[in-house]
């Protein structure tokens, strides 16, 4: 039997339904996390995020450790020069 529940995001509080009987229906399918993501998700959220915040918070996670290589990168040239 399906276990579905309505839940509330708990990055932006918006409602959605959580189908963790039913994981290939569920609003999170079809996002691919790497492990650095899903530990960042799990160390601070306590709950299901919704579909839009796992979007964004996948998208903030990459442009941080982009961000992070130019700064490694910048800062051995810098020492370079």
């Amino acid at each position: 039997m399906a276990n579905h529940e309505n839940k509330n995001c708990p990055r932006c509080n918006a409602a959605f339904e959580c189908k963790v009987g039913s994981i290939l229906l569920c609003q999170c399918n079809g996002i691919a996390f790497t492990e650095h993501e899903w530990d960042y998700i799990r160390l601070n959220y306590h709950d299901c995020l919704c579909r839009k915040c796992l979007q964004i918070v996948k998208h903030e996670i990459s442009t941080s450790a982009v961000q992070e290589k130019m700064n490694t990168i910048l800062g051995a040239i810098k020492k370079k020069t």
